[in-house]
């Protein structure tokens, strides 16, 4: 018998000591926390889609004092002047290439910054060599800028990543669970995320407890049936 399965919200630890510091992520995170050293008080953060990047923009608001984020794709030209007078994040930057009137927004937005001296923090999937951008100003600004990059996990870190996905869902799993999880899921933080969202909906689902027999189970079944989710996989070589 199937149970129903509430949408209930996942509490999700952003915190520093939250972070897990691995040799993919430790020059991004050293970086970050000595935001006090950025030259000309600015840094591009770029990792792929879920690699940490809010996590560690978070850590940054927190020790940046009066420190505020914004995603890219709200960033208005009228805005600018008083986004400008305190510490910035703008998160999903290379949102606003392609995009003329976006453009104009940050190349003002970067310019005043540096007038005001404040700290500005962009994150972005690509770095900015790599945006579409239009505008030959900002391409410039955005290429000066130092950069720092969180590479894809290791087997640690992203043992690490499970056993707190896992927890943020209030699921008690078992070593061996992660331990064979690591080595067959896609070495990204997104397929962790993915394959941690699959095995808590199916155990709501089935009001059974997340065992390994259970997750392969799942696992196997959703490969089959070519659901979303991850299948079971051979371990990676």
């Amino acid at each position: 018998t199937r149970q129903l399965a509430f949408d209930l919200p996942v509490r999700s630890a952003r915190g520093r000591g939250d972070y897990f510091a691995a040799p993919s992520n430790a020059a991004a995170l050293a970086a970050v926390e000595g935001w006090r050293d950025w030259p000309d008080g600015r840094l591009v953060l770029v990792g792929d889609a879920g690699a940490g990047k809010s996590h560690l923009t978070q850590v940054w608001l927190a020790q940046c004092p009066g420190a505020r984020s914004i995603p890219a794709a709200d960033l208005s030209a009228d805005d600018v002047p008083a986004l400008a007078r305190a510490p910035l994040a703008v998160e999903g930057a290379e949102a606003v290439a392609g995009d003329p009137l976006a453009e104009r927004a940050l190349l003002h937005l970067v310019n005043l910054m540096g007038v005001e001296r404040q700290p500005l923090l962009l994150t972005a999937r690509r770095a900015p060599g790599l945006w579409p951008a239009v505008l030959p100003d900002l391409a410039s600004r955005l290429q000066a800028m130092s950069l720092a990059r969180i590479e894809p996990p290791c087997d640690l870190l992203l043992a690490a990543v499970l056993v707190k996905l896992f927890a943020d869902r209030q699921l008690a799993v078992s070593p061996a669970l992660v331990g064979w999880l690591v080595p067959r899921i896609e070495r990204s933080l997104a397929a962790a995320a993915d394959v941690v969202a699959s095995l808590d909906a199916a155990a709501l689902a089935e009001g059974r407890a997340l065992t390994l027999p259970f997750a392969l189970r799942v696992l196997d079944r959703s490969g089959a049936d070519g659901q979303d989710g991850a299948p079971v996989l051979p371990e990676r070589r």
